[in-house]
């Protein structure tokens, strides 16, 4: 009974992607409000790409994560903060979104192996056992790109404020030489041609990217810090259009933000060391605590008889 209700639940699960994959679904109404939203929204300034598709993308990986995509579009997904993730890691949502269904799919392979395992051990037990593992497998690998994803970014990010506090310095330096803003912003990022500091080349090529479209510097700053998620961006762009035509102004504000991205930055090292030392405080007790029963377990047998 089990396993005609197991293939039967399969076998209309296949059928219904079937039908869903002839007939696709209409966009809902909140796709369809954005796309108002954005229409009414063409009279602002133009916004820009900075990230290009993965390269190592196949084909088939490509055309799957374009229908995924669209998929979430039709239903108002909008997905922000894994999009700034990748926004800020180089990758593109549609190749992460095929990642995803891959390895769930690769996940449900555990039901045959675990099938099998479990025959060859000589276990008499429900076939629902391997299916529920083959679904927790497949569960946790489509979960797996997320984590990593989420991980690397928050690395990334951590390094992009750092370099933001010095870019600040930069501009300061450069805003104190007579300099304007637009030409301060662009000397600063221009002083680190290294390509290994890739915030500076972010930033360089937002600067860059904004004189073709015609925007001003601090407005592409500040769509660069909402497409990667970066509030330091955010509140440079915010500060430098509000006060732009005062230069001693904005070196003030410039110096007292930099100052304060580098004393926190400092908190966060603190802290990161502090934990780093808890955790090797009780790997050490740890340690401690298996040496002591290894070290009292031939005595402790021996006055219990055992």
């Amino acid at each position: 009974m089990t396993e005609a209700l197991i293939t039967g639940g399969v076998l209309g699960l296949g059928v219904f992607l079937l039908l869903r994959a002839l007939f696709p679904a209409r966009p809902g109404l909140v796709a369809r409000l954005l796309e108002l939203d954005a229409a009414g929204q063409g009279d602002g300034p133009p916004r820009f790409q900075l990230v290009l598709p993965d390269e190592e993308v196949g084909a088939f990986r490509r055309g799957l994560g374009e229908r995924l995509a669209r998929f979430y579009a039709a239903r108002g997904w909008e997905a922000r903060s894994v999009r700034a993730d990748l926004a800020l890691l180089g990758r593109s949502f549609e190749g992460f979104l095929a990642t995803k269904v891959l390895l769930a799919v690769w996940g449900l392979l555990a039901y045959p192996f675990v099938a099998g395992w479990l025959y060859l051990m000589g276990w008499e037990v429900s076939p629902t056992i391997p299916l529920w593992v083959a679904l927790a497998v497949s569960a946790v690998f489509f979960l797996l790109p997320d984590v990593q994803v989420r991980r690397d970014a928050n690395a990334r990010r951590r390094d992009f404020r750092h370099v933001v506090g010095a870019f600040l310095d930069l501009v300061a330096m450069n805003l104190a030489g007579g300099r304007g803003v637009p030409e301060a912003l662009l000397l600063s990022v221009s002083v680190s041609g290294d390509e290994a500091n890739w915030p500076m080349a972010r930033i360089r090529e937002a600067l860059a990217n904004a004189r073709i479209v015609g925007i001003t510097p601090w407005q592409a700053l500040g769509q660069l810090g909402d497409e990667i998620n970066v509030d330091e961006l955010r509140d440079l762009s915010a500060a430098l259009g509000l006060v732009a035509d005062d230069g001693a102004k904005v070196r003030a504000s410039l110096t007292a933000r930099a100052a304060t991205l580098r004393r926190r930055e400092l908190a966060e090292i603190e802290g990161r060391a502090g934990e780093r030392s808890q955790s090797m405080l009780v790997a050490q007790l740890l340690l401690c605590a298996g040496f002591v029963v290894f070290i009292t377990y031939p005595a402790a047998m021996k006055m219990l008889g055992a």
